[in-house]
């Protein structure tokens, strides 16, 4: 069972919204970064990992970002271009803001962490004016993500590419990408991600973040199901709910729920799997899988990103993909 609809006959697959920026990623692994010396130069960001992990896999891909005029821009729209994204609506900054940095402390397979460097960040500057709506009716899907809403004029840019969206039949997907730095309060956060998500027909976040949403609400305790039924009293046809190492579930508006388990796989990091995650899974449900099917290419795609030192680079083609799920241990997760 796939719940989606897709506009056919448009030259764009999906375009992501939001974050671009620098992933340092620490060379010594198995230690602090207080004791780390050396870090290795990628792009990153969620909406810039997704949109790289769907090219990789053969959707034609855009992007809507803002980038600093500066070399780390140059090198973050550069990398787009190699990997086959349109940069049509990829802007450059001009109030001298900067990218946005993440060094990751890789201490152990279970134990990671990521410094960032946010203040001023271009990404942050996109504004409405360069959001196309000629752009986005060109594609068959939109993704946003939420560290786009934290801070105007990002936040109105996010808000008008949803109504552009809504307004063509583009079917939007939402990964959640809570990142609390770069918020002033969890009240803020959970007002603007709410909005957001009532305009989204695709809602996929880890059970962290949904509570985060939902305590506005003042529900001591919720539980997955009823935070499905809440998205599809809106827009939501299909919401992903993640548990880390215990696989994920997702519903559909019938009733139906779909869970996923994870492929065995020698782990160095943590960071990644989400994106990597999103990228197969909306990669899967664009090309007519059902959502069981897609969610296990999202495990796969996830198993071999967290095995790899990057997140962006470490994005599979689809012939690894498919490799990965036909040799890899699959272990379902019982409900």
């Amino acid at each position: 069972m796939n719940p989606l609809k897709f506009v056919k006959d448009r030259p764009l697959d999906i375009i992501a919204v939001g974050r671009l920026c620098i992933d340092l990623n620490s060379n010594e692994t198995n230690r602090p970064m207080e004791e780390t010396s050396t870090f290795t130069k990628y792009v990153g960001g969620s909406p810039a990992n997704i949109a790289i992990g769907s090219a990789r896999l053969g959707q034609n891909t855009g992007f809507i970002g803002k980038v600093a005029d500066d070399q780390m821009g140059r090198f973050i729209t550069n990398y787009l271009k190699k990997n086959n994204i349109d940069t049509k609506g990829v802007t450059v900054d001009q109030t001298g803001a900067v990218t946005g940095l993440a060094f990751t402390e890789i201490k152990s397979p279970a134990e990671c962490s990521i410094l960032l460097y946010r203040d001023n960040a271009a990404d942050l500057k996109l504004h409405p004016s360069e959001v196309e709506e000629d752009y986005i009716k060109l594609s068959k899907a939109l993704l946003i993500s939420g560290t786009a809403l934290a801070k105007s004029p990002s936040r109105e840019a996010v808000f008008l590419a949803l109504e552009y969206a809504i307004k063509h039949k583009v079917t939007v997907f939402f990964d959640l990408d809570y990142r609390p730095y770069t918020w002033t309060d969890e009240s803020e956060t959970a007002v603007y991600y709410n909005l957001a998500a009532e305009k989204c027909d695709v809602i996929i976040g880890t059970r962290e973040e949904f509570d985060m949403m939902e305590k506005l609400l003042n529900i001591d305790e919720s539980d997955d199901q009823y935070t499905a039924s809440r998205w599809f009293s809106y827009r939501a046809d299909l919401v992903v709910i993640k548990h880390g190492g215990a696989g994920s579930i997702a519903y559909t508006k019938d009733n139906e729920s779909h869970r996923s388990g994870i492929f065995k796989t020698n782990v160095l990091k943590t960071f990644g799997a989400g994106d990597s995650y999103a990228s197969a899974f909306i990669y899967g449900l664009m090309n007519g899988k059902d959502v069981s099917e897609a969610m296990k290419m999202g495990s796969a795609s996830a198993s071999i990103v967290i095995s790899r030192h990057s997140c962006s680079d470490a994005m599979p083609t689809k012939e690894e993909l498919i490799n990965q799920m036909e040799t890899a241990v699959y272990e379902p997760v019982q409900g």
